[in-house]
C-alpha cells in the first residue's frame, strides 16, 4: 500500500491530536502484592524464569511460618506444608517453577533442607552431613542440584551440594576455618557461592566450581567480612555484600574476568546488600539504605548504576506503599520479587514486580492488534526520545531508545495486516 506525503501529514496531525492516554495503556509494567496464608506477613525469596511462580514464606492463620508457592494462573498462594513440624520456608525455585527448596521442621522439630516437586506434591527431607540441622538455599535451573548448609557429625556447619543423581550431600569444605554455607548456584549446578570461614575465622565470600572441587576466596571491599549470595547463569558473576575499609557493608559485584569486587554503592545511606543477579550478570537486585537510613529495594544495572525501585516504579505504588527488599530476579531481568509494605492491607507482604524489560523486535504493530495503523504511529510519536529497558513495544527495534528508526519501521509497514 502506497501513501502520498499529504496523507502522511494528515495521519501525523491526527496522531498528535489524540493524546497520551493510549501510550500509557501500552505500559505493561505491574506490581502484584501476593497476600498471605491467612495472617499478616509474607516475603518472596524466589521466582521462576517466566514470573508465573513465586516462592517464599508466609504466616498461616495460626501465625506459623509456612513455605508457599504462588501461581499467577490462580493468583493465590499454596501452602506447601512441613516435614512434620510447625515451621517452613521456601527459599529457591527451579526455572520452570516445578521444584521448590527450603527449610522445614520435621516431626522431631529439627530443621531440615527440603525439596518439593510438582510431580509428587510433597516435601522430601534431604538429610544432613551427619548432624541434625540443614537448610536448602538454592537450586539449579532444572531442579536437579540443590545447595545450602548442613551440620556435620562434629557440629560444624558446612556448605553442601546435593544432586538428584547421587541422592546425597557433598561437603564443600571451608576456606581453612570451621564453618561454611552455600547460598547460590549457577544454572547448570556446577558453580556454587556462599560464605566460609578462613584460617583466621573471618567470614569470606567463596566461589566453588565442580571442575576443581575447591573454594576460591573472593576477598572483600577493604574490610574483613564478605558473603556471596547470588551467581549468574554461567557462574562468571557473583554478587553479595562485603565490609569496606570504613566498616560499612556494601553490595558487591565480582567478575571472573577481573577477579575483584566492585562496590555497587547505596541509595544515600551507609549499608547495602545484593541478593540476586540476572542470567547475564548485568542486573543486580537487593536492598540499600536511603539518605534517611530506611531500607529500600534497589536494582543496579551496568548501564545506569543503582536505582531505588520505589522511584523508578512510583506510578505502581499506592500512597505509602514501599518496596523494602528485593530478594530475587528472573534470568532475563524482567521479574523482581521481595518484601514490601502494602499500605492497602497495612502489612508487610511479598511482591512481584514486572518491569517489562523484555523486548522483542517487530514490524511496527506496537499494540499487537494485527494491524499497523494510526494507533501504532501515535504510540511511537508520544514515546519519541524515551530511553531505557522498560519501553515495551514502542521500542520497535529493541535498541533502548525510541527514535527515527522505530518511527520509520511503523511508516514503512503502515497498513500491513489491516
Amino acid at each position: 500500500m502506497r501513501h502520498t506525503t499529504t496523507q502522511w501529514g494528515v495521519r501525523l496531525a491526527l496522531a498528535l491530536s489524540i493524546g497520551l492516554s493510549f501510550v500509557n495503556s501500552l505500559n505493561a509494567q505491574s506490581l502484584t502484592w501476593l497476600g498471605t496464608l491467612g495472617s499478616d506477613q509474607s516475603v518472596a525469596y524466589g521466582v521462576s524464569a517466566d514470573g508465573s511462580v513465586v516462592v517464599g514464606m508466609a504466616l498461616d492463620d495460626s501465625g506459623w511460618p509456612r513455605a508457599f508457592r504462588w501461581m499467577a494462573s490462580s493468583n493465590q498462594m499454596q501452602n506447601l506444608g512441613t516435614l512434620g513440624g510447625y515451621d517452613s520456608a521456601a527459599l529457591g525455585v527451579s526455572a520452570d517453577g516445578s521444584v521448590v527448596v527450603g527449610i522445614s521442621d520435621n516431626a522431631s522439630y529439627q530443621r531440615r533442607a527440603f525439596r518439593w516437586t510438582v510431580s509428587d506434591y510433597q516435601m522430601r527431607d534431604l538429610g544432613t552431613l551427619g548432624g541434625i540441622y540443614s537448610y536448602a538455599k538454592g537450586v539449579s535451573d532444572n531442579g536437579a542440584v540443590v545447595v545450602g548448609l548442613s551440620e556435620n557429625a562434629n557440629s560444624k556447619f558446612r556448605a553442601f551440594r546435593w544432586t538428584e543423581s547421587d541422592n546425597q550431600m557433598q561437603d564443600l569444605g571451608t576456606l581453612g576455618g570451621d564453618d561454611s554455607a552455600a547460598l547460590g548456584v549457577s544454572a547448570d549446578g556446577t558453580v556454587v557461592v556462599g560464605w566460609a570461614q578462613n584460617a583466621s575465622n573471618q567470614w569470606r565470600a567463596f566461589r566453588w566450581t565442580a571442575s576443581n572441587n575447591q573454594m576460591q576466596d573472593l576477598g572483600t571491599l577493604g574490610g574483613i567480612y564478605s558473603y556471596a549470595k547470588g551467581v549468574s547463569a554461567n557462574g562468571a558473576v557473583v554478587v553479595g555484600l562485603s565490609e569496606n575499609a570504613n566498616s560499612e557493608f556494601r553490595a558487591f559485584r565480582w567478575t571472573e574476568s577481573n577477579n575483584q569486587m566492585q562496590d555497587l554503592g547505596t541509595l544515600g545511606g551507609s549499608h547495602s546488600e545484593a541478593n540476586g543477579v540476572s542470567a547475564n550478570g548485568a542486573v543486580v537486585v537487593g536492598w540499600a539504605q536511603d539518605a534517611s537510613g530506611q531500607r529500600r529495594a534497589f536494582r543496579w544495572r551496568q548501564s545506569g548504576g543503582m536505582e531505588d525501585l520505589n522511584v523508578t516504579y512510583a506510578a505502581l505504588l499506592t500512597d505509602n506503599s514501599v518496596l523494602l527488599e528485593a530478594h530475587a530476579i528472573s534470568p532475563d531481568g524482567r521479574y523482581i520479587v521481595g518484601l514490601g509494605y502494602n499500605a492497602a492491607t497495612e502489612r508487610e507482604e511479598a511482591f512481584l514486580l514486572d518491569t517489562q524489560s523484555a523486548c522483542t523486535t517487530h514490524s511496527g504493530d506496537v499494540d499487537n492488534s494485527g494491524c499497523v495503523d494510526d494507533a501504532d504511529l501515535l504510540a511511537v510519536l508520544f514515546a519519541f526520545g524515551n530511553t531505557g529497558q522498560n519501553l515495551d513495544r514502542v521500542d520497535v527495534n529493541c535498541d533502548e531508545v525510541v527514535d527515527d528508526a522505530d518511527l520509520l519501521t511503523v511508516l514503512f509497514n503502515f497498513g500491513s495486516g489491516c
